[in-house]
């Protein structure tokens, strides 16, 4: 029986001082980034999720962003080493989190760095982009933890956006949706389809064909919806100031041993 937990992590009262790279940086409201972030984990409890919250790291201001810290494959763990060093006080919590869980815990080592926000899953299937905050380092590390679970891990080059979660992530079936400008090489992707909208490239499966995604991709929900998805929009504005979306606000647990 697969399990349905997600990870999720309290905003920082300092996310306003979160780091931005692509973007150009906007007044951060504190207060509605908390409901926002409420109403996205609320979201997810209604759909079907267990939220399970990490110890909040009120120092860190991207530690709202949890999908950074860690990359879960079947029940195995692999703490991250960010690329911004900043953010490597963060992992502390995660790792704590996942070991409660039942995961088995493994690292990335200097030299290597690794966010979670680079990885993307499609099945068996571990995308990684190598790119501002991922390096070959950690990709090499990467595939000596998953490849002998049956991984195949397939490296892509992300230099127009953060992380490659910021360009891609994957419908149901496994077709790759982007926002063509901002993907590299969409011809990596067995499957690639292109959406409208920037924010509109991510979205969180919570099953049943049901689709998490911002409030500001109206055109992309419709295209979604058109192809027999059903998009649960949730606004996550105050995120998408500091380069957030839908996914690194959660790591999503689908295969923990019972």
């Amino acid at each position: 029986m697969p399990s349905q937990k997600a990870l999720v992590r309290r905003p920082s009262p300092r996310l306003a001082e979160g780091l931005v790279t692509h973007v150009e940086r906007a007044e951060v409201d504190v207060d509605l980034a908390v409901e926002q972030w409420e109403a996205y984990t609320e979201a997810l409890r209604t759909h079907g999720w267990e939220t399970v919250e990490v110890d909040p790291a009120e120092d860190c201001p991207d530690s709202v962003f949890v999908e950074d810290a860690v990359v879960v494959f079947r029940n195995v763990a692999l703490i991250a080493r960010p690329g911004a060093e900043s953010r490597r006080a963060e992992t502390a919590g995660v790792e704590e989190a996942v070991a409660r869980l039942g995961c088995s815990v493994n690292w990335i080592w200097d030299p290597g760095t690794l966010d979670g926000g680079d990885i993307l899953k499609v099945g068996d299937t571990i995308y990684v982009g190598r790119g501002g905050r991922t390096n070959a380092a950690g990709v090499q590390q990467l595939r000596a933890v998953f490849e002998p679970l049956g991984a195949r891990v397939v490296a892509v080059p992300v230099s127009k956006v953060l992380h490659l979660k910021s360009a891609v992530t994957a419908l149901p079936d496994g077709t790759v949706i982007g926002h063509e400008p901002l993907v590299d090489t969409p011809s990596l992707f067995p499957r690639f389809l292109a959406v409208p909208e920037e924010s509109g490239a991510h979205v969180v499966l919570l099953g049943g064909g049901r689709l998490l995604i911002a409030a500001s991709a109206p055109k992309t929900a419709e295209l979604l919806a058109d192809l027999g998805h059903e998009p649960v929009p949730v606004d996550i504005s105050e995120f998408e100031k500091l380069e957030g979306c839908v996914t690194c606000l959660s790591v999503r647990l689908r295969e923990l041993y019972a």
